[in-house]
């Protein structure tokens, strides 16, 4: 289950067994191990409840692009996985899911100098094979930085 300093993948046949709720609070509590997207980027979870989580990061001179800023990758990356993640909380066990698409918005740039971000996902809707979800990426001052919408594809596992 865990790898390397606490990062790992939860073992699928436990994750079968966990409602999203309780997966997503055992990894903030570290009873699970983080996933290993969270060391390669720098992000974190911060808060989770039915429908929402919220993830920290800081942008860092390593995920620049060509022209100065942080790549938007990083941001997509960051809404992606908000995004998908609030929906994960509203699952039954035995449920997984997975992104059909993605559209993101870029309002502001991020550079080194941006300071900690705020990624937060909230669920707009969850049927039974179909979820929707919104996501806003802000500044400590509150200022969007970006924002996008999902539909996500609910399956059992």
């Amino acid at each position: 289950m865990a790898g390397e300093a606490g990062f790992g993948v939860v073992p699928i046949e436990v994750a079968r067994t966990l409602d999203g709720l309780d997966l997503f609070k055992g990894l903030l509590t570290g009873r699970y191990p983080a996933p290993p997207i969270t060391r390669a980027l720098g992000f974190s979870l911060m808060e989770v409840e039915e429908g929402r989580v919220v993830f920290g990061y800081t942008p860092v001179f390593d995920h620049y692009n060509p022209l100065g800023s942080v790549h938007g990758g990083v941001a997509a990356t960051l809404l992606d996985s908000v995004m998908g993640c609030c929906i994960h909380t509203k699952l039954k066990a035995g449920t997984g899911y997975t992104t059909v698409e993605i559209k993101v918005n870029y309002v502001r740039a991020m550079t080194d100098r941006t300071g900690p971000v705020r990624a937060e996902g909230k669920v707009i809707n969850v049927g039974s094979r179909i979820a929707t979800s919104e996501g806003r990426i802000t500044d400590a001052a509150g200022k969007l930085l970006a924002h996008g919408t999902t539909t996500c594809l609910i399956f059992p596992i």
